[in-house]
């Protein structure tokens, strides 16, 4: 009794929301490498996702079932649906017209009825309406990748959109695989391989990874990596990292590269270690960084611009690093940043990142100053 008391415990102080209050958001800012903190609808807690499809329009959900979005880059934001029930763990927009909101899903956050893990919305978000998968589904969704590609069909090249939904912390563990832009689904079991999914990058139709814990129990689960070559049909494991109350919690690659990190998210009380993940040939192996040494800074969110520069957001705000993790230092983001998404500009990059706040910074482009 006493084990399964402390795996609750320990669950509840990773699910819970964060209060809004206790938050410390950065200052507002508009130059150009600084952060700015957007004005946003007020949220007791941390939103989880956010979705740019250009430099103006972006939508986030929250825990509450609100789906909120922005046509002019972040500067307004509009409630444009609510869903009273769902817990919008994930948003990933194709365009400005079709997009996917996952949901948590039940049995694990109060409040949360709704048990459809997936919709899809082709009017900006305004109505929603259920993926169907037929009778296989998934629990619920803790990440979306959406990935454009091209492909020969007689003699032609023709785009097509490839889409996973992944999850969930906590368990149990499930995929939602459409090869065509939402038209089909195939649902692939992860519970052999996982016991929790936090997130999902595919670089092909084929080639892709899961940032997963080894365990539902977060006071048994060890980080894990997992990487497919087939399309979800058969998973190895690319890395482990042997300690208890550990998960990967949220990755990023570049465009066009094959350098990424991950977070490592430690639920360790006593450990002031925190590390992140690197790999530079898009998964196939990983080493582990130090990011700081403060059992405070437990991560969520990792966001890079290029192979060098990016950010992560932990509990205790924001760390930065110049030279590929070598060196970091510490950067006004708002605490548990949860997701960022680095947008072109005509100037450059613009990096998002959401959790107890929406913010952004404008970066030059790679290679300039």
């Amino acid at each position: 009794m006493r084990m399964l008391a402390v795996a609750a415990l320990a669950a509840l102080a990773y699910s819970a929301p964060l209060a809004a209050e206790e938050a410390a958001p950065a200052p507002a800012a508009a130059a150009s490498g600084e952060w700015r903190t957007f004005a946003t609808e007020a949220y007791r807690g941390k939103r989880d996702s956010v979705s740019f499809v250009d430099d103006s329009h972006g939508w986030y959900g929250t825990g509450a079932g609100d789906l909120i979005a922005t046509k002019d880059g972040g500067a307004t934001w509009e409630k444009v649906a609510s869903r009273p029930g769902t817990f919008v763990r994930a948003v990933g927009f194709v365009d400005r017209q079709n997009g996917f909101i996952g949901n948590i899903g039940t049995d694990y956050y109060p409040g949360v009825t709704d048990t459809t893990p997936l919709y899809r919305t082709r009017d900006g978000g305004q109505t929603w309406e259920a993926v169907d998968t037929g009778e296989a589904t998934i629990k619920g969704v803790c990440a979306i990748d959406i990935l454009s590609v091209k492909r020969i069909y007689q003699g032609e090249l023709q785009p097509r959109t490839v889409i996973h939904a992944a999850g969930r912390v906590g368990g149990p563990t499930g995929m939602l695989r459409s090869v065509d832009g939402g038209a089909t689904w195939n649902v692939i079991d992860m519970a052999p391989h996982a016991g929790m999914i936090l997130d999902v990058k595919f670089f092909d139709e084929m080639i892709g990874l899961v940032f997963a814990a080894s365990h539902p129990d977060p006071a048994q689960a060890e980080g894990l990596v997992l990487r497919t070559e087939d399309g979800g049909k058969t998973w190895k494991e690319v890395y482990r990292s042997g300690r208890k109350l550990e998960l990967i919690w949220k990755a990023s690659f570049p465009e066009g590269g094959d350098t990424g990190y991950a977070t490592v998210q430690s639920y360790d009380a006593a450990r002031a270690t925190q590390l992140v993940i690197r790999s530079d040939d898009k998964g196939k192996t990983w080493r582990e960084i130090e990011m700081a040494q403060d059992n405070t800074a437990r991560q969520f969110g990792i966001g890079f611009v290029n192979a060098e520069v990016g950010f992560v957001g932990t509990a205790a705000g924001g760390f930065a690093t110049r030279d590929g993790g070598v060196t970091w230092e510490r950067a006004p983001i708002a605490r548990a940043a949860n997701k960022f998404q680095a947008v072109p500009t005509g100037a450059g990059v613009r990096l998002y990142a959401i959790g107890t706040e929406v913010q952004a910074i404008d970066l030059p482009a790679p290679g300039k100053r």
